[in-house]
């Protein structure tokens, strides 16, 4: 559940949500069927902004009973949606983009706040939140009638992409919105009706959401949004035939867990879990570039990201200046809360921070060197130091779990072969990071990296056209892009006699 707050959250709600242009975005109700709703015995659990400890809402602490009512709702609502021609439900997908963007700066405080992101980064979330909804209201026109050249005689083929059903959707608290809107644009676009589970730390954003989807005209039971633990709501779904299609982001942990228990039920599954990104800069790279964008790829979102570059590893010949140049750029990144637009906002959990004084701590005790930073942060409990840590051990712990905080570790390499090898030996396969100028290696190493993502002389490669996802542990299936489609549709092919 989120943070408990300081006995004064029955009384005192943070005076930072007065800056919100429209109160009614903040919702302290599940939205089911149309209707915001309470949990009947009036259960709640707590909100709170991670870097000031202050409440921020009470949300229902709903269960089983009530993801199954939701259900109900989107089973009851799929007819009537998945029959609307494709132009009536990219309209009602093009109103709600043009409210979350009327929202953008609400939505961005009330993100800002429940999940610590720097404000500038949770304006760019919005932003990329929305992406996704236009995009998906363009795809909905283009589900495709496939025609096959017959090959039976008499007959005509046709090939045709119809909506799952009901599709549950469960989302994590880095990116509270844009993970929902990839999901839940890509899901009705194509015709499904949706029930959706954020993450327990940051409802208020997907609850925004609701109210704007509200708004935007979207038929009762089309999108329903249930608050609560995870377990038993998302085990209630994984249970129910009627749910046809889940998709998770998340722990890989937790991602083995959903596989395991939708098998009965044989859904389609979406899984974005983990990753351990290398970071790999050759010695004919172009070092201050490559300094920019791993500072980017490892403290982007506080380092909170799957995609953050957790094993940087670096040619010999320029190891020393990478080091000492990326070592003082760390050191000039701030540190705060989000609404003073820092460089490096709270960590989440208090076991987050735990997790790396652990990493840092082993490190050190493998003869790591602590370039800058490696102690907890004298902003707040939840903060953390941004640090460098240089010379780090193959056998460390930070180069064999995911890093989500602001730590980078740095190892050298001495050729190819070896950089290739340490870059592939892990169970994840999400992104990978690659600097050099010799166009023969970019083919030959983007081919031999065992990611579902490559990123050549850049970092940001993300966006609502791309397809998202890994390979390995690092999850199944992709989102974004009109394959992002594909996990919410089944193939339907008709075979008509003509003779």
């Amino acid at each position: 559940m989120g943070i408990q707050a300081t006995d004064l959250r029955k009384t005192v709600r943070s005076a930072d949500l007065g800056g919100l242009a429209d109160p009614r975005l903040l919702r302290e109700f599940a939205y089911i069927d149309g209707e915001w709703r309470a949990h009947e015995d009036g259960h709640t659990f707590d909100v709170a902004d991670p870097a000031a400890r202050t409440w921020l809402a009470s949300v229902p602490a709903l269960g089983e009973q009530d993801a199954t009512r939701a259900v109900d709702a989107a089973a009851r609502a799929f007819p009537d949606w998945s029959g609307l021609i494709a132009l009536k439900r990219a309209a009602v997908l093009r109103q709600w983009h043009a409210l979350v963007i009327e929202a953008m700066e609400d939505l961005a405080l009330i993100m800002s706040l429940e999940q610590g992101k720097p404000i500038s980064e949770a304006r760019g979330e919005i932003a990329y939140a929305a992406d996704f909804i236009d995009y998906y209201a363009q795809e909905a026109k283009r589900l495709s009638v496939e025609s096959i050249t017959p090959a039976l005689e008499n007959a005509e083929f046709e090939v045709t992409r119809e909506p799952v059903g009901v599709a549950a959707l469960v989302t994590p608290w880095n990116f509270p919105s844009a993970m929902l809107t990839r999901k839940a644009a890509a899901a009705l676009a194509a015709g499904c009706t949706v029930v959706c589970h954020p993450a327990s730390e940051t409802p208020l954003s997907a609850l925004a959401l609701a109210e704007l989807a509200d708004r935007a005209g979207f038929p009762a039971g089309v999108f329903n949004v249930v608050t609560g633990a995870p377990e038993p709501i998302v085990s209630a779904w994984s249970a129910d035939m009627r749910v046809r299609a889940l998709s998770f982001t998340g722990s890989t942990g937790v991602g083995q867990k959903l596989y395991r228990d939708c098998a009965d039920t044989m859904k389609r599954l979406v899984m974005e879990l983990g990753g351990h990104a290398p970071f790999l800069v050759f010695g004919d790279a172009d070092v201050d570039k490559a300094v920019e964008a791993a500072m980017i790829a490892k403290f982007a979102t506080s380092g909170q990201d799957c995609l953050a570059a957790n094993r940087i590893l670096v040619e010999a010949p320029l190891y020393d200046e990478f080091c000492e140049k990326f070592a003082r750029r760390t050191a000039e990144l701030t540190v705060g809360r989000g609404l003073t637009d820092p460089d490096i906002g709270p960590m989440m959990h208090e076991r987050a921070v735990e997790k790396l004084v652990a990493q840092v701590e082993d490190a050190v005790g493998r003869g790591a060197k602590v370039l800058v930073g490696g102690h907890r942060h004298a902003e707040g409990p939840l903060f953390f130091e941004p640090t460098v840590l240089a010379g780090v051990d193959v056998q460390s712990l930070i180069f064999h779990e995911e890093t989500f905080g602001p730590v980078a570790a740095i190892a050298s390499f001495d050729d190819e072969e070896e950089a290739v090898r340490r870059a592939n030996d892990t169970d994840y396969g999400l992104v990978a990071y690659l600097h050099t100028q010799d166009a023969a290696r970019i083919a030959r190493i983007s081919r031999a990296l065992q990611y579902g993502m490559v990123a050549v002389n850049r970092t940001k490669i993300t966006g609502a056209p791309i397809p998202f996802g890994g390979v390995k542990l690092s999850g199944l299936g992709r989102e974004g892009s009109r394959h992002g489609m594909e996990a919410f549709t089944d193939i339907k092919y008709v075979c008509r006699d003509i003779g």
